[in-house]
């Protein structure tokens, strides 16, 4: 990865071995694997058994955990958070991982309706969850720093699964959380 760095320098116009260049491509390089470990990553070993037993039924909700993703499209940031509900059926996620599970899935290149959709079907198969709520909201460089420049642009996706998306008044239960916090 060094050499594809050092070589879109050069592409860009700039002399990779000038003083301030001189370890960009290496640490670019490091900095790329670090964006996008993900991949190195599997949900198994994420989650390393940590569900335990819990006779709640009652909503659960992970709120404003933050998120740093790479667009797909041109390989830009999108950066915001992202809140997770979900109601049990006999066993609860340790709280880290539901932070890890979306940061498992946004550290790799990725458009944002994909992602809601990911971490949504992630969490609903590790707790067998009788519904699942993702919601994310983020602002993307590739809309703020080129094309449109729209600098308070706000994307907000979501993915309903199970009681979420069959219950108006589960869905709503969460949403209307979700506002009281703010």
């Amino acid at each position: 990865m060094d050499a594809a760095f050092r070589a879109i320098l050069e592409q860009i116009g700039e002399d990779p071995s000038r003083p301030g260049l001189l370890d960009t491509p290496s640490r670019a390089a490091n900095a790329m694997a670090f964006l996008t470990k993900g991949y190195g990553e599997t949900l198994d070993d994420l989650v390393n058994e940590a569900l335990f037993p819990s006779d709640t039924s009652e909503m659960i909700i992970v709120q404003d955990i933050e998120l740093y993703s790479m667009c797909e499209h041109h390989m830009l940031p999108f950066i915001g958070k992202c809140h997770v509900a979900y109601l049990p059926t006999g066993k609860v996620l340790g709280l880290s991982k539901v932070a890890r599970i979306v940061d498992m899935f946004a550290r790799r290149l990725q458009i944002q309706e994909n992602l809601t959709k990911e971490i949504a079907e992630a969490i609903a198969s590790v707790t067998d969850a009788a519904g699942v709520g993702v919601i994310i909201e983020a602002q993307h460089m590739c809309m703020m720093m080129r094309g449109v420049e729209k600098q308070n642009s706000m994307m907000k996706t979501s993915m309903m699964l199970g009681q979420f998306q069959g219950d108006q008044s589960t869905r709503m239960e969460f949403l209307s959380i979700l506002q009281l916090q703010r």
